[in-house]
């Protein structure tokens, strides 16, 4: 005749099996948590100086300033909607340019991807956001036929 096992049995096995994954996570997490991690709180301090290894690929918007200074002003005198956006958002990075601007010469966008990008009809988009729908509103032209990308009104 089998005998039955009582409530107690599979209590006392599934506390065993909780005290061993308890046992194990103590032991094996360690083996995964890497070194620096939560001297900061919840990072790892080493990421600074693995960032610092990095190459820079951006320069930023002063350096692009120091060279290019008619885009601003021109930009200012016009009180242009792009006066406050990264020269990088629409060139792309362009450090190895600002660095040897005699030798890398930075590739001129194909700006109508470009505008497209911040200018398609969305619901999400802000309504300061000049919004349109590009197949209805260009027909197919590029946007610097009609715009000027540093200062967009009309020509």
């Amino acid at each position: 005749m089998k005998r039955e096992r009582s409530d107690w049995a599979h209590l006392i096995r599934l506390g065993g099996l909780l005290v061993l994954g308890l046992v194990a996570f103590v032991f094996i997490r360690p083996l995964f948590i890497p070194e620096g991690f939560g001297v900061y709180g919840h990072y790892r301090a080493g990421a600074i100086l693995d960032g610092r290894d990095h190459p820079l690929e951006y320069a930023g918007r002063a350096d692009c300033e120091m060279c290019h200074s008619d885009v601003v002003d021109l930009q200012e005198e016009r009180q242009s909607s792009h006066r406050r956006l990264s020269c990088e958002g629409c060139h792309g990075p362009l450090a190895a340019h600002a660095a040897a601007p005699d030798d890398v010469r930075p590739v001129l966008p194909d700006i109508t991807p470009a505008c497209v990008t911040c200018h398609e009809k969305s619901a999400g988009r802000p309504p300061l956001v000049p919004q349109v729908e590009v197949r209805d509103h260009s027909g197919g032209e590029a946007c610097s036929s009609c715009h000027v990308a540093h200062t967009p009104g009309m020509f």
